[in-house]
């Protein structure tokens, strides 16, 4: 299967959550006291994690990375989803923080001015873009997307290959040819020079930047579409399903979320109108379920690990709380987790999309031993629970003793508890447990072929 190509600049996203409830003696500004920090990929990092957590096809990431400690973190984060493609950058990663308290933003730090060195680039870039499904440039101004060498080869391929624009007012103009630019209403009408609407800049851009369309964003408003033809441009709105009816959501990533979700829709032979309703659908969605801070992790030096008794539960049942004091869902799923197969992740992620957070509660050696027989688990409790911790769907791991994980989800009390298909023959006896809180019990389909069982079968014949 061709991958899907995401080029532009990275940078990593903090978000620092706390409460504030007085002032500081010294000035009327709010004291905050965190409460946790919290971290994501950020710019086109963010639309490419996007990418890879929502399609099936492999998603590579050209991006320009710094070797300070802040590129160190985000390429550590970046490898849990996609392959990267590393380019020089000259000065220091890109750090935006966010400083949050109950949910609502009160400040925002940047630092790092770093910008995409202009060396030649590694011969691999060549071949991915020739090979791609589709690609998406996330421009945000950092040099990436004004690579000459880069811009060269996205001219060639924008004939024949699907290109997904979305530009920044500090970058370059998309490459002539693009199959459709996704400026914000602001962007559209500051390229546009004077025109007074999203649907006369729209076209204005189209033309003047040489693309078959232009899917201006109006964010609530879904967006409007510049096509190729001579018809004038047309409202995509968000679907009634989708529409925003939360207080205080957090759009940071709609936009990205907009743009990745295009790219996948014409990957998979959808016409540019098809792709830009999809589009806003995902988008309206995203910003709904928590936006993108519900792919943040905890930043702590040991997130998730368990200590020497293999329970790690400590930021499970925190991570819990702060969900709940947002008023955000909280989703759990459970099991032995012995050789993490393909099967596994695709639960998890299920299991992710249904809410803003996922704990997973894993059978500790004991329970497995219990339920699977004395030659199992394969892997430790304790290693088993960090590799599930390495997984961007999963925000926090406990460990628990008993046979099923009724104790554990007396204290998570999650909206949602998850399990595979394989169990609809009866009654789960945690559901119980999950139904007294009020939470709900969603079993999702499961990959066929796939167990640890028959892996070990398999490995031992």
């Amino acid at each position: 299967m061709k991958p899907l190509v995401v080029i532009g600049d990275a940078l990593l996203d903090v978000d620092i959550e706390g409460s504030a409830t007085r002032l500081c003696p010294e000035a009327p500004v709010p004291v905050v006291d965190v409460e946790g920090e919290w971290v994501r990929p950020g710019g086109a990092g963010l639309a490419a994690t996007l990418l890879a957590t929502r399609t099936t096809p492999e998603v590579v990431f050209v991006t320009a990375l710094g070797t300070d400690a802040t590129g160190h973190r985000l390429a550590s984060l970046l490898a849990r989803d996609v392959e990267v493609l590393r380019l020089p950058l000259d000065g220091e990663t890109v750090r935006k923080t966010r400083v949050r308290a109950s949910g609502q933003s009160v400040t925002r730090l940047d630092t790092g001015y770093g910008r995409a060195a202009e060396d030649p680039l590694p011969a691999r870039v060549r071949r991915v873009l020739d090979d791609a499904a589709a690609v998406l440039v996330s421009d945000y101004g950092r040099g990436v997307a004004a690579h000459p060498e880069l811009r060269r080869l996205l001219t060639e391929i924008a004939g024949n290959t699907p290109v997904v624009w979305d530009p920044h007012p500090l970058g370059p103009a998309p490459v002539p040819g693009v199959t459709v630019a996704t400026p914000n209403e602001r962007e559209a009408l500051a390229a546009s020079g004077g025109c007074v609407n999203a649907a006369k800049a729209a076209e204005f851009v189209r033309r003047d930047w040489h693309c078959h369309a232009t899917a201006v964003t109006l964010g609530a408003k879904g967006a409007v579409l510049a096509g190729p033809d001579s018809a004038a441009p047309v409202t995509v709105p968000v679907p009634d399903g989708a529409a925003l009816t939360a207080q205080r959501l957090d759009t940071c990533g709609a936009g990205d979320r907009f743009a990745s979700a295009a790219v996948a829709a014409l990957a998979d032979g959808a016409d540019i109108t098809d792709a830009v309703v999809s589009a806003v659908d995902t988008a309206s969605r995203f910003v709904a379920a928590g936006g993108a801070s519900a792919l943040s992790v905890q930043d702590t030096a040991h997130r998730n690990e368990p200590d020497a008794t293999g329970v790690s539960g400590h930021s499970a049942f925190d991570l819990a709380e702060r969900v709940r004091r947002r008023g955000e869902r909280l989703v759990a799923t459970g099991g032995c987790f012995d050789l993490l197969h393909a099967g596994h992740v695709s639960l998890l992620r299920q299991a992710r999309a249904l809410g803003d957070a996922l704990v997973v509660c894993v059978n500790s050696d004991d329970s497995v031993r219990r339920l699977k027989g004395p030659g199992r688990p394969v892997v430790t409790a304790t290693d088993r629970a960090r590799l599930l911790a390495e997984l961007s769907c999963v925000d926090a791991v406990v460990v628990f003793e008993e046979s099923a994980p009724s104790a554990v989800l007396e204290r998570l009390q999650p909206d949602v508890w998850v399990k595979g298909g394989d169990y609809a023959g009866g009654e789960l006896p945690e559901a119980e447990v999950v139904r007294r809180h009020g939470g709900e019990v969603v079993l999702v389909p499961t990959v066929d072929g796939y167990s640890t069982t028959r892996l070990l079968q398999e490995a031992n014949r």
